[in-house]
């Protein structure tokens, strides 16, 4: 499997995928408004053949094949699927980059929630995707808008950045990772690259629950989600001190009946 996405593949099969897995139940039911808003807007039909890109531990999988449709669910974390097998046996899941993996050309619909933004080479990633669906098949996936609009992620971060030191050059926002389809403009030029027509993006917005309380929600934020990798780099009295940032930005959302954040997504649809 070792390709042009290697950087990605080696992560999510060390920590992330193990911590992924690990918290799959409470991750699941922080990001369920928003595989709803994927599922209904993917209108599946029974009996249709759907490719899950990025499917992590199942979850969207499981989803699909009970509105009827037959899933092969792809991804690049062993620890992932794993988890996702032990959830569903009858489900098939398959280990391999969907960017490059050579599909036969015979699903009806391509879905992902929040697994098509970390290809190193997207054109090219999406082309394959588009040779995986039937001439009249389509493509639906959910990404998430700029960081600004996602304080249940982004709050952390700007916490946290004082306490990192200075990036030697400024970060491409396109870059992979969680926010580089945060442009509708760069994900519609990449669909259209890789054949797609039809290209539709819709606004979605969601209040999450992040955590039932403050020390929850800052030790969850450790683990998942952008700051972890940074809070991760840090030791000592700096790890200290950031942790303490990150609480006081969470505090004011502390109500006493958990703490809700709010999230945006883009849902992006498009004929092959």
């Amino acid at each position: 499997m070792a390709g042009v996405n290697q950087e990605q593949i080696d992560y999510w099969n060390e920590r992330a995928g193990a911590t992924w897995a690990e918290l799959q139940e409470r991750l699941d039911a922080l990001l369920s408004p928003l595989s709803a808003a994927g599922l209904q807007a993917a209108k599946v039909r029974s009996g249709e053949q759907v490719l899950d890109v990025g499917c992590g531990c199942g979850d969207t999988s499981i989803a699909l094949s009970k509105l009827g449709a037959r899933v092969l669910g792809v991804d690049v974390s062993a620890p992932m699927l794993e988890q996702a097998r032990k959830r569903d046996g009858a489900i098939e899941y398959l280990e391999a980059d969907a960017a490059a993996e050579p599909f036969q050309g015979d699903f009806d619909l391509v879905f992902s929630r929040f697994g098509v933004m970390f290809f190193a080479d997207p054109v090219a990633a999406f082309g394959n995707l588009h040779s995986a669906l039937k001439p009249t098949g389509r493509l639906l996936f959910v990404c998430w808008q700029p960081p600004a609009d996602n304080p249940w992620m982004a709050t952390a971060g700007r916490a946290i950045a004082p306490f990192l030191p200075p990036p030697e050059a400024p970060a491409d926002p396109r870059a992979p990772g969680p926010f580089a389809f945060a442009d509708t403009a760069y994900v519609e030029h990449i669909l259209l690259q890789a054949g797609f027509s039809d290209i539709t993006v819709t606004s979605h917005q969601e209040r999450l629950r992040v955590a039932d309380n403050l020390a929850e929600a800052v030790q969850f934020q450790t683990r998942v989600g952008p700051a972890a990798r940074v809070m991760s780099e840090l030791e000592g009295d700096q790890r200290a001190a950031a942790l303490s940032a990150v609480e006081d930005a969470l505090r004011p959302f502390d109500q006493g009946e958990g703490l809700y954040l709010d999230s945006a997504v883009w849902l992006v649809s498009a004929s092959a």
